[in-house]
């Protein structure tokens, strides 16, 4: 039976590799140096599946990881992530997200607020409009 200190260790310790995998550079790592041909580290990652659920992944600060983890458990794409050449498109293709995500965000922050500030006018009826 796991201690209470043991079980937040191993929770903290998976907790930190999962975002991990939010890294296509860390996963190019791996896959150069054959983890992800390694059925014991297969095995590990579709056990770490259960950071999907809410209960988990509320704690996640890198929640990309999980899309990545996903993808981790097709042998295509664990082959794939040994070219640096997938990883720096993954990588790319990461920060454009960000990017656009950063600005449509800032678009609908500055419009609710513009909406805020605006004074409420009732709206005008077809008859008032006329007078």
């Amino acid at each position: 039976m796991e201690t209470d200190d043991q079980a937040k260790n191993r929770f903290q310790s998976e907790l930190e590799f999962v975002q991990c995998l939010a890294n296509p550079n860390y996963l190019n790592f791996l896959a150069q140096r054959g983890f992800l041909r390694d059925r014991p580290f297969i095995n590990y990652l579709k056990y770490l599946l259960y950071w999907k659920e809410p209960e988990y992944a509320k704690f996640l600060k890198y929640p990309h990881c999980l899309h990545m983890l996903e993808l981790l458990q097709y042998e295509h794409f664990r082959k794939e992530l040994v070219n640096a050449q997938c990883a720096k498109f993954i990588d790319e293709q990461q920060l454009l997200h960000w990017q656009h995500y950063s600005r449509k965000r800032t678009r609908l922050q500055q419009a609710l607020a513009e909406q805020q500030q605006a004074p409420q006018q009732p709206p005008q009826h077809g008859n008032a409009a006329a007078k």
